[in-house]
């Protein structure tokens, strides 16, 4: 599997029309909000906390098979759901309009390894701002994964396989150690001591989560204990797996987009929304679907307009993907099985020196705006 890169030419006219365009869709999801998107993530949290209190009493009963499989199942939904439609999209701000201090996104707190106010940096910020510009994003392999042919080679990568397994398997604290800058402590360009404060908020935040999922509940089950700590290992599991591979094949999927810093220095609105949908990904599925996704499916939407309430990116996804055919643009979705396979594909094929590295043949690759393709070998834009 090879990649093709191809410029996407656009002009500063028809890039600030894009932009104006974009703008006015977003007004008009702000100004339609109301009753509706209240009543959702309301009705939302009520399912998620119904979940896991119906799942917590199967499990007083564990001790018969189908019980512990259904507490199990609905204390994993009850995670995903905690993760993904709650979470995630309460601490972008989607439902700050609301004033609701349980909904606030400064002080939300979620039912994972991350402290929340971490998270925010490094996701809100730092990934939102800087989408999928190599060395800056760092959610562009997490620090640990090759995910971009311009990531230099090394010996090291030969374990992307193996380093994204056991980022999906542990991935509530692949996200939480995210700030740390594990590769710049390596290479000396950050110290321990810039950790510190970060460590002890981690440490707090991992040290509730143990106590809770993994001392507490137990010991509230009494005979049941057992069980109940295996319901609470598997629970956890089955949100890392599902929260990684969605979040994976939103990003890295073939015909997603990767930029250097040079092309994205002193970019305009309209550019920093061209950036947003070359580099994101779609993916098809059912409304249930979307929901256990956070929406998170309409990556693309998401990345656009971040602070608008997911529920609405599918109501707005015909439009940008009609802009994107308008002005010439990818508009890369793709169902969930293609795009898994075409996540994990690139982790595998990244494991190896590439066209421009150092150990392999070949030209180096084009510092232009790339989309890649898997039919055709890297040439220059």
């Amino acid at each position: 599997m090879t990649s093709k890169s191809q410029t996407i030419p656009l002009s500063d006219e028809q890039v600030e029309e894009l932009g104006h365009e974009l703008d006015a869709i977003k007004a008009r999801l702000v100004e339609s909000l109301g009753a509706d998107d209240r009543d959702y993530i309301y009705n939302v949290i009520k399912a998620q906390r119904a979940f896991e209190v119906g799942g917590r009493a199967a499990l007083m009963l564990s001790v018969l098979p189908p019980f512990w499989l259904m507490g199990t199942a609905a204390l994993s939904i009850s995670k995903i759901l905690d993760n993904m439609e709650i979470g995630h999209n309460v601490m972008h701000g989607q439902y700050d309009w609301m004033r609701d201090p349980a909904l606030n996104s400064k002080k939300f707190e979620w039912d994972t390894a991350c402290p929340s106010d971490q998270w925010r940096y490094s996701h809100n910020y730092m990934h939102h701002t800087f989408t999928n510009i190599v060395d800056k994003d760092r959610d562009i392999g997490y620090g640990i994964l090759r995910m971009d042919e311009s990531q230099k080679w090394n010996p090291y990568y030969l374990g992307n396989p193996l380093w994204a397994f056991l980022l999906m398997t542990f991935f509530q604290y692949g996200v939480a150690m995210h700030d740390l800058e594990a590769e710049n402590l390596v290479t000396g360009k950050r110290s321990m001591k810039d950790n510190v404060p970060l460590l002890k908020g981690i440490w707090r935040k991992v040290g509730k989560q143990t106590l809770k999922d993994y001392v507490l509940f137990p010991l509230l089950s009494g005979p049941q204990a057992p069980f109940t700590l295996s319901a609470n290992m598997t629970a956890n599991l089955v949100r890392n797996l599902w929260a990684y591979s969605i979040i994976f094949c939103g990003h890295f999927p073939s015909g997603t987009a990767t930029f250097s810093e040079d092309e994205t220095e002193n970019e305009s609105r309209g550019e920093w929304y061209v950036r947003q949908m070359m580099g994101s990904a779609n993916i098809t599925g059912s409304p249930l679907f979307h929901i256990l996704s956070g929406n998170l499916s309409h990556q693309i939407e998401h990345h656009l307009f971040p602070d608008v309430p997911a529920r609405r990116y599918p109501q707005i996804a015909g439009e940008v993907e009609a802009l994107c055919a308008r002005f010439g643009l990818p508009y890369t979705t793709g169902r969930f099985s293609k795009q898994v396979g075409s996540t994990w594909g690139k982790i595998f094929r990244l494991a190896v020196p590439t066209r421009g590295d150092d150990d392999a043949p070949g030209d180096s690759r084009s510092a232009t705006v790339t989309v890649a393709d898997d039919t055709d070998d890297t040439v220059a834009a």
